[in-house]
């Protein structure tokens, strides 16, 4: 009996990867014709802006753009099968040596962003859950909508402007100041500063962190707090925490026991889903802050028609997507009986 559980949760995980796969070949799929659909001719971008025709026509064949699309597209996909995401034609370096310097940067962002959503939205969507409807409640609930209705590039701006240009609480764009020197030990500043044990450039680094992971916590908080809410409301009026009540169990133990582990169950499968989705919101964040990161990377490379760097980052941030979502179906699977229960009756 055991046995055949773990084949069948063997079964489970190679369902999830076989579907990951697919998903990120149909990715693969769209990018490419789609980029290979924009204006633009990549050849006179890699030659550079001055190049003679003959040295159009040497980059031309350089990058394979002289062969047929379809020709184009199976060495593409070739290239990803092997791991390699080619040579960027804008700075002549390795697409996949640029990811990997700056994506620690990117997911230092993001994993910022998730805390700062969480220690927000899930505080606050308990106590207006809890407390019943009220002027307050209706308060925060308009307020949350309206932040989390806001275009990320227009609050990125307007954040910019008063709590950076106007209140010059925060800096406005870079990650670190000038003077300060960290050495890279991750590639995620704030980390490096501390492990090298420099704690002023550690200060400046997050000080720098914090208006753009508020702006990309936005809409993932205003998200978080209305499943939060809405779980908590749906909880509380199950038959085991009414017999919980009659039975005069506390409030608080009450809330601790029955109340939170059943509503904060979807809770972690968004948080878990939102930590891959956020690396693609982070293009825009980056670009209007002017931190080092993916995102930065691919606005620089779609102004420069640099299709391989879009191409690649494009999908390494689908990877992330996809093992996000393997991590957090196997930890509902682990977690919720019921889950488990229909995974490995299929």
């Amino acid at each position: 009996m055991m046995r055949n559980r773990f084949v069948q949760a063997g079964l489970f995980v190679l369902r999830r990867v076989a579907g990951g796969v697919g998903t990120l070949a149909v990715l693969a799929t769209v990018v490419f014709f789609l980029l290979k659909a924009v204006p633009g001719d990549e050849a006179r971008v890699a030659a550079g802006a001055s190049a003679t025709p003959d040295q159009v026509a040497a980059a031309r064949a350089r990058l394979g753009l002289d062969s047929s699309l379809w020709t184009q597209f199976l060495r593409f996909l070739g290239r990803i099968v092997r791991g390699d995401l080619g040579v960027s034609s804008s700075t002549h370096g390795s697409v996949g040596a640029s990811i990997v310097d700056l994506l620690p940067g990117t997911t230092e962002l993001v994993v910022v962003s998730v805390v700062i959503s969480v220690i927000t939205a899930v505080p606050l969507a308990m106590l207006s859950a809890l407390r019943g409807s009220g002027a307050w409640d209706s308060t925060r609930r308009v307020t949350v909508i309206v932040l989390a209705g806001m275009p990320i590039f227009w609050l990125a701006l307007m954040v910019q402007f008063l709590l950076g240009t106007k209140l010059q609480l925060f800096p406005i764009s870079g990650q670190l100041s000038i003077g300060y020197s960290v050495p890279r030990v991750t590639g995620a500043p704030t980390l490096d500063a501390l492990l090298s044990g420099d704690f002023a450039a550690a200060q400046d680094a997050f000080a720098h962190l914090v208006l753009p992971a508020v702006v990309l916590a936005v809409p993932q908080a205003g998200l978080l707090y209305r499943v939060t809410r809405a779980e908590i409301l749906r909880v509380l009026t199950r038959q085991h925490v009414t017999v919980a009540r009659a039975a005069g169990v506390g409030r608080a133990r009450l809330i601790r026991t029955h109340v939170l582990p059943p509503a904060l169950t979807p809770v972690l499968f968004l948080v878990g889903i939102d930590f891959g989705t956020l690396f693609g919101a982070a293009i825009l964040v980056e670009s209007v802050f002017g931190r080092q990161g993916i995102g930065a990377m691919m606005t620089n490379a779609m102004a420069q028609k640099d299709t391989l760097s879009v191409e690649g980052g494009v999908l390494v941030i689908g990877l992330i997507v996809v093992l996000s979502s393997l991590v957090v179906d196997i930890v509902q699977m682990i977690r919720d009986p019921r889950v488990r229960a229909a995974e490995l009756a299929r």
